[in-house]
């Protein structure tokens, strides 16, 4: 699938089903905050973020539900998502959503830069597009990254998605973005559901625990 089609495919979703979970091609609401969950957990303080391939903005909505005022910036290359978001978030001075390729260099200046789904349709180089957005990711956050993929321990694939080894993506950014990575291999997004996906963090600064 190359940038047209996939365009086109969220242009017919958002036509199909309306401003939603299934237009930005998730089953239903709970799965869709289950993965904000997860990526949000970088840091619960984050005080500012940039969503990379943000869809209607769901993780803005997300983020201020639970009375978070962290500067959201959000950038997909859908147009119709985009205007959609702008006008949910005309009332709301710490949000923007502007359109935007992952593939380009990205706008700099927030703590985070996360991104959620953006991996999962299978393209023409999944590997270059995921390795080239990591990289633009990297280099626009100031204190790290967060994102989700879907793994290759899976005991069953769907034909028109890209499932990856973990361990490739965790020894890619340790390696070549020079961050410290957190892989995330423990949840599900559904009570009762099987760990298909991954998270991972790259922080740019080691953590230090914690002691009471």
């Amino acid at each position: 699938m190359n940038r047209t089609d996939l365009v086109k495919a969220y242009q017919d979703r958002l036509a199909t089903y309306g401003p939603g979970p299934q237009a930005v091609q998730y089953a239903d609401h709970a799965s869709h905050i289950a993965r904000f969950e997860i990526l949000a957990a970088i840091d619960p303080g984050m005080e500012s973020v940039l969503d990379v391939g943000c869809g209607l903005g769901d993780f803005c909505h997300y983020l201020r539900a639970r009375g978070s005022t962290a500067d959201y910036l959000g950038i997909d290359l859908v147009p119709e998502f985009v205007a959609h978001a702008q006008t949910a978030f005309a009332d709301d001075p710490l949000s923007s959503v502007m359109l935007g390729d992952a593939r380009a260099e990205l706008p700099r200046g927030r703590d985070y830069a996360i991104l959620s789904g953006v991996f999962n349709n299978l393209m023409d180089d999944n590997w270059g597009f995921m390795t080239t957005t990591l990289r633009r990711m990297y280099a626009a956050a100031r204190r790290g990254i967060a994102f989700n993929a879907m793994t290759s321990h899976v005991d069953y694939r769907d034909p028109e998605l890209f499932y990856v080894d973990p361990m490739q993506v965790f020894a890619f950014c340790k390696a070549e973005l020079g961050g410290h990575p957190v892989l995330r291999h423990d949840y599900v997004t559904r009570p009762g559901g099987f760990p298909y996906e991954f998270a991972i963090y790259v922080y740019k600064s080691p953590r230090a625990p914690q002691v009471a």
